[in-house]
């Protein structure tokens, strides 16, 4: 049996197959990058796991992640989305994703992509460490994204979003998918 990193939960198909096929591994298409962003704020407070598990339906719920649609959702697809028992009903967490995708548009717009802007943070490296919940990288882009008005984006959460998308690879030095690993 393969070993994993501690924190999955190995009698959980899905959460096993997002740390074996999706997490910390390379996905900088901007579609993916705002779909994690908005995903991950709604877990502040919460598991991943919990999270992951709304998964699906989130992404029926939000419109497949469009950025263009959730940007200008109003107040009658806030009501749907309050009413949606299978998301995460959380008001002003609904209310930060409408408002933090109209931010990642502008820094689309400002950058060429949002991964261009992450670069500008990162000098396009990958981070390998592990152990860690928030870093000075996460703290810095944490800040820089509050200071544009991005709501939901702390420390942690950053931490966690640049570990999903692949810009940190925190794989446990026993874990299969460990860089030095051999299994």
């Amino acid at each position: 049996m393969k070993k994993r990193c501690k924190w999955c939960n190995l009698k959980n198909e899905l959460y096993v197959k997002y740390h074996d096929e999706e997490w910390c591994k390379p996905n900088f298409n901007d579609k993916y990058l705002f779909e994690m962003l908005i995903l991950e704020s709604f877990q502040a407070g919460l598991s991943w796991e919990c999270v992951l598990n709304k998964r699906e339906d989130f992404r029926k719920a939000f419109d497949n992640f469009d950025i263009d649609k959730i940007s200008k959702y109003n107040d009658e697809k806030i009501k749907d989305l309050l009413l949606n028992e299978k998301i995460i009903r959380n008001k002003l967490k609904i209310r930060a994703s409408i408002n933090n995708a109209k931010i990642f548009k502008k820094l689309q717009k400002e950058y060429g992509s949002f991964f261009n802007y992450l670069k500008t943070f990162t000098n396009d490296k990958i981070i390998y460490e592990i152990g860690k919940t928030k870093s000075n990288l996460s703290d810095t882009i944490s800040d820089d994204l509050k200071k544009r008005g991005m709501k939901f984006v702390g420390s942690t959460i950053i931490y966690s979003y640049l570990q999903a998308v692949g810009i940190i690879y925190s794989h446990d030095k026993e874990c299969f998918l460990n860089q030095n690993a051999t299994t």
